[in-house]
């Protein structure tokens, strides 16, 4: 394939940069955490590190757990394990692998997602023939039992200036975490992530954005995203206290704005709060934010599910696929 090429050369010449990956992980099992290490190891460009960042209470089970688990991992040269003091939070956690970092690109996991084989290497074969400082791709979020349940894409997105993207970010977030690949230098610019509970990954764009870094849109979906009942910081209270700070922050956007764009982003966070509500089997909070999405946009209540029943039913034939193709990352 074409985008193999210019990266074979580079290989056979030498000249492949290292690509670091950083994995957070807190209060998570070996079972999800073996998965996302493995998947990253798998991965068909080899020249890469893996950052893990033991982001538990030194004096948690989980600390100790975690720590009994790397060792399983400790002839792997590829991967650098580290410790933080305290449980500082995913932000802070992924700055401090960033700055434990080597490579000269910097890309992203959760501790139970996963890459497909080929991620790095499209990813960064796209970074380097057009010289992004920053790149983002589609996303496929799966249940428990890997069925396809959504897939983010933003094919919507076709004016890459930094106006229209920050209108697309504002409307439909340009997101998340684990699709991101960044040159170092242009990661350090922007600050790295920010010492917020919610919302990290929405406000690295978004300074990328307004910091004027150079970013691209990679229309494939090699990262895997769960949806699952296990410890998230997206679950829950969490996830609704962090989504009402948005929101709050938006709305010092909203004089930029059109009224037709703010009406969506006032339909968009309810459909979030009723989702999460729901995920989290808060029935009254979910009825009652599914209620007022159809009260600030009807129209957007009828376009919007059927956008994502399209989606499905496009990727459907891709989603029966799915689990070949993760069974051949395990086995690469």
């Amino acid at each position: 394939m074409a985008q193999d090429k210019e990266v074979d050369k580079m290989q056979r010449a030498g000249m492949e940069p290292v690509v670091s990956v950083i994995i957070p992980t807190y209060k998570r099992s070996g079972r999800f955490l073996k998965r996302a290490i493995d998947s990253v190891l798998a991965q068909s460009y080899r020249h890469l590190e893996l950052v893990i960042v033991d982001d538990n209470d030194p004096e948690s089970p989980y600390r100790k757990e975690t720590e009994q688990f790397m060792e399983s991992y400790c002839e792997e040269k590829r991967i650098v394990y580290v410790r933080n003091p305290r449980n500082l939070g995913g932000g802070p956690a992924r700055n401090t692998g960033i700055a434990q970092a080597s490579g000269a690109y910097i890309t992203f996991l959760d501790d139970d997602d996963r890459y497909l084989p080929d991620k790095v290497k499209r990813q960064l074969q796209f970074m380097l023939e057009h010289d992004y400082d920053l790149t983002f791709t589609n996303l496929k979020i799966v249940n428990e039992d890997d069925k396809l349940i959504d897939y983010r894409e933003f094919k919507f997105i076709r004016d890459f200036s930094n106006e229209a993207l920050l209108r697309a970010h504002l409307t439909r977030h340009i997101t998340g975490t684990s699709t991101f690949m960044y040159k170092r230098e242009a990661l350090q610019r922007i600050g790295g992530f920010q010492n917020i509970r919610m919302g990290q990954e929405f406000l690295l764009m978004l300074h990328s954005i307004e910091g004027n870094l150079k970013i691209g849109y990679l229309p494939y979906a090699d990262v895997l995203q769960s949806v699952h009942r296990g410890e998230r910081i997206s679950n829950g209270a969490n996830k609704l206290d962090g989504e009402r700070y948005m929101i709050r922050f938006k709305r010092t956007y909203f004089p930029w704005l059109s009224g037709r764009e703010r009406m969506f982003v006032r339909f968009r966070h309810h459909v979030v709060m009723a989702v999460t509500a729901l995920r989290s089997r808060m029935y009254a909070t979910c009825a009652q934010h599914a209620c007022l999405a159809v009260v600030h946009s009807p129209l957007d209540a009828i376009i919007e599910p059927l956008r994502l029943w399209r989606k499905i039913q496009q990727f459907k034939s891709r989603t029966n696929s799915l689990s070949g193709e993760t069974s051949r990352s395990a086995e690469a």
